[in-house]
């Protein structure tokens, strides 16, 4: 098992930005403390849009109603929290669906409790683009056989976006020259024609466009129609001793997820309090869709292609992750 959790967390991919600041970080006691009718939880998420309704919810007080509070712990990917989660370092965490099948199916004891983000189910409108430089010549994604294609991390869900949109062209994904690329580095290579395509999340996504970059493909909403991008999780072995306060945790993200959807404007602002993203690229992100409940078709389809893919030694039990 330590073998096995020490490779996820060498397998964490890089975000678009970085951390200013967080309520808390990894340090200190290992399990969850309470005084006074409250219960402190570490949680560890990545400094990126997608986590806004957890910082909102914090900021309205629905984690306090339930008698929660947070010590947010920022790290650089999903891949990098499930180990901490598993091992007791976080009471819950954030990440990816593909990192989370991925643990599933190496035995790592995860089970999700709610839903973190979908993708907006629009082409050409999703919070997720494979895009390219404004003069390329390559307009749809069967134009990439033999072209180097930058992802955040290789054999993991962008991955498997892109091969999809690939074969969906009519291309040939086995073609595709992957090369592994930290988001926030990809707008200068996509710019330098260091790659001819990059894979990119907002705020990269607006970064890219401001430089005149074009979309010729919506990876996220090819592999299935509402996909469920990413999702927040515990260990099983908490869930087990702590139900309570994991139905208290469901409840109160529960609460956020819907405000976030609600209320996209004060969603935007308080992305502020956690990144460095300056204010006039957050006006032009695309937020993702915030939905209650993960979708299961759509997860379905997520692991079969990565099963094609050759991404899980054996395939993942859904039944057993998702709530």
């Amino acid at each position: 098992m330590r073998r096995v959790l020490a490779a996820l967390a060498a397998g964490a991919f890089l975000v678009t930005v970085s951390a200013c600041g967080s309520s808390g970080d990894s340090t200190g006691s290992d399990k969850a403390s309470s005084s006074g009718g409250t219960t402190k939880v570490k949680v560890g998420v990545i400094p990126i849009v997608d986590v806004a309704p957890l910082y909102l919810g914090q900021e309205k007080g629905f984690f306090k109603k339930q008698g929660l509070e947070l010590e947010v712990s920022l790290a650089q990917g999903g891949a990098a929290i499930v180990p901490a989660v598993a091992s007791g370092q976080y009471q819950f965490g954030f990440s990816n669906s593909t990192s989370l099948m991925i643990a599933q199916s190496n035995n790592v004891p995860v089970k999700v409790v709610s839903n973190g983000i979908a993708s907006t189910g629009v082409q050409g409108k999703d919070f997720g683009a494979l895009t390219v430089k404004g003069d390329s010549s390559i307009k749809s994604a069967d134009q990439l056989e033999g072209k180097k294609v930058a992802i955040n991390t290789l054999k993991n869900i962008n991955e498997t976006a892109v091969r999809e949109s690939v074969r969906k062209a009519g291309g040939d994904p086995d073609k595709v020259k992957f090369v592994e690329l930290a988001f926030d580095q990809m707008p200068a290579a996509l710019d330098s024609g260091q790659i001819d395509a990059a894979m990119v999340v907002e705020p990269a996504l607006a970064t890219v466009k401001s430089q005149g970059a074009r979309e010729i493909a919506s990876p996220l909403v090819d592999v299935a129609p509402n996909l469920t991008v990413a999702m927040y999780f515990t260990s099983t072995s908490y869930e087990q001793q702590n139900a309570a306060v994991v139905k208290k945790f469901q409840a109160a993200l529960a609460e956020s997820l819907a405000y976030a959807d609600a209320h996209p404007d004060e969603a935007r602002q308080i992305v502020t309090t956690y990144t460095k993203i300056p204010a006039a690229v957050l006006a032009k992100v695309t937020l993702p869709a915030w939905p209650a409940d993960p979708d299961r078709a759509s997860l379905d389809a997520l692991e079969k292609l990565g099963q094609d893919d050759g991404l899980f030694k054996t395939a993942p039990d859904l039944d057993k992750l998702l709530p």
